[in-house]
C-alpha cells in the first residue's frame, strides 16, 4: 500500500505538473479528514508522510492556550498550565502531540482520496495564478464576461476570474456573456467561494483610475485627483490640483476637444464629469464644486463642519440640482455638509440666530439690549468669548470702559461656571445603558444630556436629522447610531 502511495503521488505529479510536495500535502488532507470522522467534534488531526518510503504517522494535536483565556474548543486546546505538567517549558500557541492509530489509506477509498487530492491541487494552483496576476500591481481588471452568477457577473482575464457584485455595477448597464469589460480592482476576498477578486465599476475609485489613464500628467504626478464624488451612471465630480502652474488642471483633464474626458464618460455610460479645480481654502472649494451655480455667499461652522451657501432664486434650482443630486455630490466631494439658501431664508436664519445670542446675553450677563447689540455688532457670538478674548481687543469697543470690561468678564466667567455645574447634574442623570453603548463618547454624552436624552430608549426614539440637530454629526453616523440604540427592542 505504501508503495502505491508513492506511485500514485508519482503519476499525479507528472499529470499536473506540480511539486511532489504539493500532492503529499494533499494526501495528507485527505488522511487527516478522514481520521477526524472517526473521532467527531473537532478535533485537530495531523498526518506526516515519509516522502521517501511513503510510511505515515498520525498525531492529535491540542493547541496551547493561555489559562484566563479559557478552552473556546475542548477537543482541540488545552490550558498551558495542564500542558506544562506534560512538557515543562512549553509556552502559549504551542502544540501538544499524541500518536494515535492511522487510517489505512483503502480506507479512504482511492477514487475519494484522488478527488480530495485533485481539489487541493486546484487550489494551489488557483492560488498560484491569483498570486501571479496581483503581483503585475494593475488596479484595473480588463477581461470579459464568462458567466452570471445570482445577479453578479464573473469576467475572466486570461485564466483568473473575478465578481463584479451587482451593486457595483453601473445602473441599468447590460451587460451579457463575451462583452468586454472594464473595473476597479476593490481588494481580494480569501474566504468567498469561486472568483476571490472583488471588482466595482460604481465607486469613485474607478472614476480616478480612468482618468489616470487618459491623463499621463497625473501619472507623472503633475496632477492629482484629490477627491471624487459619483452618482454612477449619471453624474460625478472630481476635484483636481496642479502641482506645476504652467499646467491647467482643468483643462488637461479635458483635453482636446473634450477627448480625454469623452474616453471617460463612454466607458461610464454616458456619466457626465464634472471637473471643479481643489482648493485649500474650503469656502472657495465649495463655491467651485457648486458649479455651474453662482454664489452669492456662504458662510462657514467650522465646529459643525457645515457651510451655509446663499444663491439667488435663479440659481437655486441649480445649486440644489435635480433631486438634490448636484448639492450632494458637492457635499460629498468637499466633506462639508452643504446648506443652500436664498438671500431671504438666510437673513431669516441670521436674524434668528442674533435673537437667540442677544437673549443668551441679556439672561446670563445680566445686561440690557442694548449692551447685547453692541456686543454682537462687535462680532461676539458667546459666553467663552466674552470671558476670555484678550482684554484689549474688549477694550477697542468704544461703548465699553475699563470697568465695564472687567464686570462682562466677571460675569460671562460667573455664567459660564454655574452652565457647567448644571450640565454635570445633567450628565450624571444620564444611564449606564446609554453610555455603554458602542460609540458613545463622553462628548456625545454631553451633548445628549443637554437635549435631555438620558437613556437608550430617548436616543432610540430620535430621527436621524434630531441626531444630527443635536451632537452635530453626518446622518450616515446618526442612523447608525439610531440603530444601534434600538438592537435592544428587536433582541426582544
Amino acid at each position: 500500500m505504501n508503495r502505491e502511495l508513492l506511485m500514485l503521488v508519482d503519476a499525479i505529479s507528472r499529470e499536473k505538473s506540480v511539486e511532489r510536495d504539493v500532492v503529499f500535502g494533499a494526501v495528507e488532507a485527505a488522511l487527516a479528514s478522514a481520521t477526524k470522522k472517526l473521532y467527531g467534534g473537532e478535533v485537530d488531526i495531523r498526518v506526516a508522510i515519509d516522502r521517501d518510503s511513503g510510511e505515515y504517522e498520525t498525531f492529535r494535536r491540542w493547541h496551547v492556550v493561555p489559562n484566563e483565556a479559557g478552552l473556546q474548543n475542548a477537543d482541540a486546546e488545552i490550558l498551558l498550565f495542564e500542558a506544562q505538567e506534560q512538557i515543562p517549558d512549553i509556552e502559549i500557541d504551542d502544540h501538544i502531540e499524541e500518536p494515535v492509530e492511522s487510517v489505512p489509506i483503502g480506507r479512504i477509498g482511492a477514487q475519494a482520496a484522488k478527488q480530495v487530492i485533485l481539489q487541493k491541487i486546484r487550489d494551489a494552483e488557483r492560488e498560484q495564478l491569483l498570486n501571479d496576476f496581483l503581483s503585475r500591481g494593475e488596479k484595473i481588471f480588463i477581461g470579459t464576461v464568462k458567466r452570471l452568477d445570482k445577479g453578479d457577473i464573473i469576467a475572466e482575464s486570461g485564466r483568473v476570474e473575478a465578481r463584479l457584485r451587482r451593486n457595483e455595477m453601473i445602473p441599468k448597464e447590460n451587460l451579457r456573456t463575451g462583452d468586454r469589460v472594464r473595473a476597479v480592482i476593490l481588494g481580494v476576498d480569501p474566504t468567498q467561494r469561486g472568483p476571490q477578486i472583488m471588482l466595482s465599476r460604481s465607486s469613485p475609485e474607478f472614476m480616478k483610475e480612468l482618468f489616470a489613464q487618459e491623463v499621463p500628467e497625473i501619472e507623472q504626478g503633475l496632477l492629482e485627483i484629490k477627491s471624487c464624488a459619483r452618482d454612477s451612471g449619471s453624474r460625478a465630480k472630481i476635484a483636481v490640483l496642479s502641482h506645476d502652474k504652467r499646467v491647467d488642471p482643468i483643462g488637461t483633464c479635458v483635453g482636446v476637444r473634450g477627448s480625454r474626458v469623452n474616453g471617460v464618460t463612454n466607458e461610464l455610460a454616458g456619466e457626465r464629469v464634472d471637473i471643479v479645480l481643489w482648493s485649500e481654502d474650503p469656502a472657495q472649494f465649495v463655491i467651485g464644486a457648486l458649479a455651474p451655480a453662482n454664489v452669492q455667499s456662504i458662510v462657514v461652522d467650522e465646529e459643525r463642519h457645515a457651510m451655509d451657501v446663499v444663491v439667488d432664486e435663479e440659481n437655486l434650482a441649480i445649486a440644489i440640482g435635480r433631486g438634490g443630486q448636484n448639492v450632494r455630490l458637492a457635499s460629498e466631494l468637499t466633506g462639508w455638509r452643504i446648506n443652500i439658501m436664498t438671500a431671504e431664508e438666510s437673513a431669516a436664519k441670521q436674524a434668528q440666530e442674533s435673537e437667540s445670542v442677544r437673549k443668551l446675553f441679556v439672561d446670563k450677563l445680566d445686561v440690557d439690549e442694548e449692551v447685547a447689540d453692541i456686543l454682537i455688532a462687535e462680532g461676539f457670538t458667546s459666553l467663552e468669548e466674552v470671558a476670555y478674548v484678550p482684554m484689549q481687543e474688549m477694550l477697542e469697543v468704544e461703548a465699553f470702559d475699563e470697568d465695564t470690561v472687567n464686570e462682562l468678564r466677571a460675569r460671562a466667567k460667573d455664567a459660564l461656571l454655574t452652565m457647567e455645574i448644571a450640565r454635570e447634574e445633567k450628565v450624571e442623570e444620564v444611564s449606564q445603558d446609554l453610555r455603554d453603548l458602542e460609540g458613545v463618547t463622553p462628548d456625545l454624552i454631553a451633548k445628549l444630556a443637554d437635549g435631555d436624552i438620558h437613556t437608550r430608549d430617548d436616543l432610540a426614539d430620535l430621527a436621524v436629522d434630531e441626531l444630527v440637530e443635536l451632537a452635530g454629526m453626518d446622518e450616515a453616523q446618526a442612523r447608525a447610531m439610531i440603530m444601534k440604540a434600538r438592537e435592544h427592542w428587536f433582541n426582544a
